[in-house]
């Protein structure tokens, strides 16, 4: 959220990639508020339904890649 308030207008209509999965919808519902129109990654959260759901919900294309390439 910090980066977000930092880039402000400049993040509308961008798309967001990350190397990990959303578990939460509440990630999803913050991009989408500040514009973002896609979201890239990994996928693999047992809760990746409500993360696709949510992002349909608010006209966000999500995309799963199926590949995490940080791992602990």
């Amino acid at each position: 959220k910090i980066a977000l308030d930092k880039a402000g207008d400049k993040v509308s209509g961008t798309i967001v990639a990350s190397d990990a999965f959303f578990p939460f919808r509440d990630s999803i519902d913050t991009l989408a508020k500040y514009g973002v129109k896609a979201i890239i990654q990994p996928g693999g959260s047992k809760r990746d339904q409500e993360s696709i759901d949510a992002a349909n919900e608010l006209g966000v294309a999500m995309v799963f890649t199926g590949i995490r390439h940080f791992k602990h």
